[in-house]
């Protein structure tokens, strides 16, 4: 009892380090509970993965071959670690043949993909730079037939990872989000998302699974990161910083637009098998022998296009990716068109909404539904458009909606959810 008195007087009387140790203890058990948690998890998606690899296979079968495209840079350089922690022993276990290219510069997606051999599933790992790198080449040229029926995979290891809302449930758990995303390329189920293709005059198409955002909104957001010594406020100082220019903001331009278009009845899909050595060598051979492909006739010309001038503080256009709707009839963009007489206090706080839901469109706001669009702007515009959390040159260009353009792995609870929410 004495040793008790005694101990408990120590601590009192060095009350400071009585505190600063406590706090220490404290954090440790957090981390050490955090690590033995996360472990937990990782076995337990082990042992289901192993349920799909234990699984037997006709011997006139070949195993699924899977190609991950993974960015070590995302995440800020922990991408490489996140995936082989968490995502890379679920793959092998669960039988699949997998091949992991590293992108580990600009544009080496399109080299790698222009030498990728038959692939029975692509698994994109990164973030939405990678998402997009890889996207162009899926979407653009020669690879476009040969790849736009192949199903996707995204593993969010990336800063931003818009996909993952559409695809995975929401989870604060790290660990837990990148294991749901590598457990629902395992369960096959997939959901059909559009693309949007930008053009400009003489640029090569850029292609987005999420929109374009041209205003102030994205010029403030793009800053946010200057001011991380300020914490949780940092998104209103940027956007309160940004009042101090030109006040009100207007973006001017003049658009063009075609209304939704009528969804076709989805067709039934084929089981997908590789064919023998033989048949790939001969195709390979006849392509290479063929003569040069017949050019596509142009779209013919259509009358009912609509016009507007608008004069915006934020122009965005984006896909109903966000906001999925397995059962609509009708394709369509949402063209978003801001008003212009928005006070600094609105914009303010309208920043920070916009920073959690890109796609907001505030009351007050014109909302068009197309399935194509030209955007002209006046000689001599600057700034920058925002496609796909992607930075590039403002210009004129034109917006074509390519709905149900590619196949990603869905989680069954998402999808779930979205046939549930439709029918409601």
């Amino acid at each position: 009892m004495a040793r008790v008195v005694s101990a408990l007087k120590t601590l009192r009387n060095h009350w400071k380090k009585t505190t600063v140790g406590a706090c220490l203890l404290s954090w440790g058990g957090s981390w050490l509970y955090g690590k033995h948690r996360d472990n937990l998890l990782r076995r337990a998606a082990c042992q289901e993965a192993q349920t799909f690899g234990n699984q037997l296979i006709p011997s006139n079968m070949p195993v699924k071959k899977a190609t991950v495209f993974l960015n070590p840079a995302a995440c800020k350089g922990k991408a490489r670690t996140l995936f082989e922690k968490n995502a890379a022993p679920i793959l092998h276990l669960s039988g699949l043949d997998v091949t992991v290219v590293k992108t580990d510069y600009e544009g080496q997606a399109k080299k790698l993909l222009e030498l990728m051999e038959n692939t029975d599933l692509i698994i994109i790992a990164g973030g939405d730079g990678t998402v997009q790198e890889v996207l162009q080449e899926l979407c653009a040229g020669l690879l476009r037939a040969a790849f736009s029926k192949i199903p996707i995979g995204f593993i969010p290891l990336g800063k931003t990872s818009t996909l993952s809302h559409t695809l995975y449930p929401e989870s604060m758990n790290q660990v837990q989000h990148i294991i749901n995303a590598t457990l629902a390329i395992l369960k096959g189920e997939t959901v059909p998302l559009d693309v949007l293709q930008i053009k400009g005059e003489k640029e090569q198409p850029v292609f987005a699974m999420t929109g374009l955002r041209w205003g102030s909104y994205r010029d403030a957001a793009v800053k946010v990161s200057k001011y991380w010594y300020l914490g949780p406020l940092k998104t209103k100082a940027a956007h309160f910083f940004s009042t101090f220019k030109e006040w009100p903001q207007k973006h001017q331009a003049a658009l063009m637009y075609l209304g939704p278009t009528e969804r076709p009845p989805e067709e039934p899909e084929e089981e997908r098998s590789r064919p023998p050595l033989h048949v790939r060598l001969y195709r390979r051979l006849a392509l290479y022998w063929s003569s040069p492909p017949k050019e596509i006739p142009q779209e013919v010309t259509q009358d009912n296009w609509e016009e507007l001038k608008i004069s915006t503080i934020e122009l965005s256009i984006a896909t109903q990716n966000r906001q999925l709707d397995l059962t609509r009839t009708e394709d369509f963009m949402n063209i978003c068109i801001e008003a212009d007489t928005v006070s600094k206090g609105q914009f303010v706080n309208r920043g920070s909404q916009k920073m959690s839901d890109l796609q907001m469109c505030p009351e007050g706001s014109q909302c068009i539904q197309a399935s194509k669009c030209i955007l002209q702007l006046p000689e001599g515009t600057e700034g920058s458009f925002g496609i796909d959390n992607e930075e590039y040159e403002v210009m004129p260009v034109e917006v074509k909606l390519l709905p149900r353009k590619l196949h990603f792995f869905c989680d069954p609870r998402r999808r779930e959810q979205m046939l549930h929410a439709a029918v409601q």
